[in-house]
């Protein structure tokens, strides 16, 4: 058996992207190494996405795709925080879903099995 188990991406500001992660997409801190100026966040799959800070993030650029359990849901309780989209809801290449960015301009996918089979 092989599973993807980490992940990292550079980013310009440990702190901005770290609350990012944390406060919009709920992502816990799983640790942090203060000398590397990194933290390791976790996914409720136990998938760890490490954030490094560096001065040169765009070379490092990605897009991430997080499957959630209801994306209707997902998205109806972010948006009523004020979180800001790229696109609403719709029938995209990758799915049903939506796209934000992260601090570092990177595409942050949303959608769900089941909504991508209905629609």
């Amino acid at each position: 058996m092989m599973k993807l188990d980490h992940l990292a991406l550079q980013v310009r500001s440990l702190a901005a992207s770290r609350a990012w992660y944390v406060d919009v997409l709920g992502l816990t801190v799983q640790f942090e190494i203060a000398e590397r100026r990194a933290v390791a966040l976790n996914d409720t799959g136990g998938f760890a996405l490490f954030l490094e800070e560096s001065g040169d993030a765009a070379s490092g650029r990605a897009a991430l795709w997080f499957q959630v359990g209801s994306f209707d849901e997902v998205y109806a309780e972010l948006a009523a925080r004020g979180v800001a989209f790229a696109h609403p809801p719709r029938k995209n290449y990758w799915g049903y879903g939506a796209e934000l960015t992260d601090p570092d301009a990177r595409a942050i996918r949303l959608w769900d099995v089941k909504s991508t089979a209905e629609k």
